[in-house]
């Protein structure tokens, strides 16, 4: 089973990941971003490293779907190849940090590897606010995320409304999280896994 994990940069993707792998024993699969050659140099100047990092980033996640696919554990992953897709490239040309042609060009990469890829059983999407956002990328103190714009940030929320709710055709949880402190209010995380009980094993 394939588990995956949507959310805007500061959502808590990381963080709900681990602890649902713990919960449940399920493998934990996470986002390449510590070692990530380009991440750095793309918060610095977006438009010139936004194809390379999103090329990266695609190559990264088809080796992970292609190892889930194979694998026979149930897999929780820290955002899909959908979301890089359908929300940061989407949104790095709309705001003209991608050209068209290197946008065509990843587009016909994208849809050559989706002939061998299949959704995953269930998503779970963490919903928030751009003030919660922020605040979470203040709290955890990344130096590279620091520079990040209200607008960038913004957009991407505005994506992942737009793919969830209109683009995306998979089984969608979603977990209002502006309100909830999984991490340290046992209750909150409570709430979720209920909510993940009731969709996969038919619980409550």
């Amino acid at each position: 089973m394939h588990i995956g994990i949507a959310g805007n940069i500061g959502s808590g993707k990381t963080t709900l990941t681990r602890m649902l792998a713990q919960h449940y024993g399920w493998t934990p699969r996470y986002e390449a971003v510590t070692h990530n050659p380009f991440l750095e140099d793309y918060y610095k100047d977006i438009h010139r490293w936004s194809f390379n990092l999103e090329v990266y980033f695609l190559t990264q996640r088809f080796k992970d779907v292609m190892e889930i696919a194979r694998s026979k554990e149930t897999i929780i992953q820290d955002r899909t190849i959908f979301e890089g897709v359908y929300v940061f490239v989407a949104n790095n040309v709309a705001m003209g940090n991608l050209s068209q042609r290197d946008y065509e060009a990843y587009m016909e990469l994208f849809e050559v590897m989706m002939q061998m890829v299949r959704l995953p059983d269930l998503l779970i999407y963490l919903r928030c606010s751009i003030p919660h956002l922020v605040a979470q990328i203040q709290k955890r103190g990344r130096d590279y995320e620091q520079s990040m714009s209200l607008e960038y940030l913004g957009g991407l929320n505005d994506r992942y409304e737009k793919f969830i709710y209109e683009e995306y055709k998979g089984e969608v949880l979603t977990i209002d999280a502006d309100r909830l402190d999984f991490q340290n209010n046992p209750e909150d995380f409570s709430s979720i896994t209920d909510k993940i009980d009731a969709r996969l094993f038919g619980l409550f």
